[in-house]
């Protein structure tokens, strides 16, 4: 039995890729988690990293000290970094994994004689690259930090291939791909009615997501089709912005979130599971999020945009349909010919890709990377 370090600067509970990453590895080794929440797994140890926020000044300092370029006194002084460095320092591990850019140089300080496996997630240099302050401070940061890391990992895992392209393209590293597919549910598809089609959409409210072009599909559709929304996020003002705009459309209506492991239970009595994200930046324009996993295990019909990942998955498995662009009005065109019979078989084909779609799948390459580098054996792609 290994001891492993899995760390991630997030509130462990509800971040999915991570909690089932500890899960998954604490039923066959020794896992201490550290994150901003303890992840409630039974037999898994938690280190709280949680650190002061910065005052004025101190967010003033940093900002000087990205824009001098002095990354490693910028890295070392952020709160939960240091917070982290305090309470993981002296213990040892025989494989770190370290969840997004903001631990790697962390996890390579703590490693001693561990094994190092970088879980990327998404493109870290141009994560909000549509935001100029953050293409300014940010960006060249974050660019040094995947150029001087990187290489000291033994193995890098991400979320799909354009994003494992480009790591490649860029830094010479080419990351295993692992997707974010929740664990298979054993469902059948619900019926589809024949006089209407119900739509939900779940995730963050996060304005750069552009929700707002999902209602507005609505207008250019027939009474057959209705939109609910199961929103979570803390930004209020955006929340009603959508809810005002929705106030003035009766067939677009809020429901309340549920915890992440209900989700594609409590969405199966739908008919569609809806996504249009604008490729407002590099990771968006490469999204393979979740939620696409979890409208798979529901067993929905899905409609998306013309996201190439989401559209490569639709199109093998013929699950969905994918709008020429992302417009309403495309969205609306894509949506508007369907049939109870087409929406029915992207249902039992979104049924016969849920085995492999699933966690369980996925999961199958942490297992075998893990084994490799406790083996000290290579990690081929």
């Amino acid at each position: 039995m290994a001891r492993i370090l899995c760390l991630s600067f997030s509130p462990l509970h509800t971040d999915p890729r991570v909690h089932r990453q500890i899960a998954l590895l604490s039923r066959e080794h020794e896992v201490t988690a550290a994150g901003f929440s303890d992840p409630q797994l039974a037999g898994v140890s938690f280190i709280n990293v949680n650190g002061p926020r910065k005052n004025i000044a101190q967010r003033a300092l940093a900002a000087a000290r990205l824009l001098g370029r002095k990354f490693d006194a910028y890295y070392w002084n952020i709160g939960y970094i240091a917070a982290a460095r305090r309470a993981l320092h002296g213990r040892e591990y025989d494989l770190i994994i370290a969840n997004d850019s903001d631990t790697w140089p962390l996890a390579v300080a703590l490693r001693g004689p561990a094994r190092l496996l970088f879980d990327a997630h998404e493109y870290a240099p141009r994560e909000f690259e549509d935001i100029w302050w953050w293409r300014w401070l940010h960006q060249p940061y974050r660019a040094h930090v995947c150029g001087k890391y990187l290489p000291a990992a033994d193995a890098v895992t991400t979320v799909c291939d354009g994003i494992a392209d480009e790591y490649a393209r860029c830094f010479g590293v080419r990351p295993v791909v692992v997707m974010n597919a929740p664990p298979r549910r054993d469902a059948t598809p619900a019926p589809v009615p024949a006089d209407r089609v119900r739509m939900i959409h779940h995730g963050a409210a996060i304005r750069s997501r552009r929700i707002e072009t999902m209602i507005l599909a609505l207008d250019h559709l027939d009474e057959r089709f209705s939109l609910d929304l199961m929103l979570v996020g803390n930004d209020v003002k955006y929340l009603a912005e959508l809810q005002r705009l929705a106030a003035a459309r009766p067939r677009v209506r809020f429901r309340p979130a549920v915890p992440m492991q209900r989700i594609p239970e409590e969405t199966r009595d739908y008919e569609i599971g809806l996504f249009l994200l604008e490729p407002t930046n590099f990771n968006y324009l490469h999204a393979l999020p979740n939620k696409f996993f979890e409208f798979v295990q529901a067993r929905l019909a899905l409609a998306i945009g013309p996201s190439p990942e989401m559209a490569k998955l639709i199109r093998a498995h013929d699950c969905g349909i994918v709008a020429a662009d992302f417009t309403p009005a495309a969205l609306a065109r894509a949506l508007a010919d369907l049939t109870p019979a087409v929406i029915e078989r992207f249902k039992r084909n979104a049924h016969a890709a849920a085995a492999t779609l699933c966690w369980e799948h996925e999961s199958e390459t942490l297992r075998r990377i893990v084994r490799h580098l406790l083996a000290h054996a290579p990690c081929a792609a």
